[in-house]
């Protein structure tokens, strides 16, 4: 598809939702025209069009804190996009992981939670932590010290796996697990590498 298709509003004005490719966190909402489109297309970063400055601009083009394009989608109306994007920083302008943080809804009350949400809201977690980078975090630690770092603290977790099953202490080994997935999760992040590519070589080994 051209983005000659692309249906622009009266405006000139298409929405753009930006989503982490990763974590699948909803970054932000912006608008594009067609030449910040098309220069997003060429450039693989995002460039949106402001509406009260009434101009092109390109995120991180200030900060550094760039979205490289992993993908870019349209609806079925053509007349809204969705971009994946890996992002190199914060999205939003207050210095958070993304702009939609705030919640209407009691987080505290969760409704009807699927058996695994936990790992979804880690990852989101763990992507927000390296975007963020909060001050004496463990996560921040992990992501400062570099792959190294990280793929040692694997190591050793799935190690201290190994001694929890031979010593056969279940209340020992599901805490080491534990660990042991949180280590994976980031190591996933630093690598870029979302878990549903994961699950999804999972569910194909199921499927064979």
């Amino acid at each position: 598809m051209t983005i000659e298709k692309i249906v622009f509003d009266q405006n000139g004005l298409v929405p753009a939702i930006v989503q982490d490719a990763a974590s699948k966190e909803v970054l932000t909402l912006a608008y594009m025209n067609k030449e910040s489109l098309e220069k997003s297309l060429e450039t693989r970063e995002t460039w949106f069009y402001s509406r009260s400055r009434q101009e092109l601009w390109h995120k991180g083009g200030t900060s550094g804190n760039t979205q490289q394009i992993i993908d870019m989608r349209y609806d079925c109306d053509a007349d809204s996009l969705v971009v994946l994007v890996v992002p190199a920083g914060p999205a939003c302008h207050k210095g958070d992981y993304t702009c939609f943080s705030d919640s209407l809804i009691d987080q505290s009350v969760k409704t009807n939670p699927t058996r695994f949400a936990i790992l979804d809201e880690l990852e989101a977690l763990i992507a927000k932590r390296e975007a963020d980078r909060p001050e004496g975090a463990y996560t921040t630690y992990l992501f400062e010290k570099g792959v190294d770092k990280i793929l040692k603290k694997v190591g050793e977790e799935a190690g201290e796996v190994i001694i929890a099953a031979k010593n056969r202490d279940p209340e020992e080994l599901k805490w080491e697990v534990a660990d042991l997935f949180y280590h994976v999760l980031v190591l996933l992040r630093e690598q870029k590498l979302p878990l549903d590519e994961v699950l999804n070589v999972l569910e194909e080994r199921h499927k064979s």
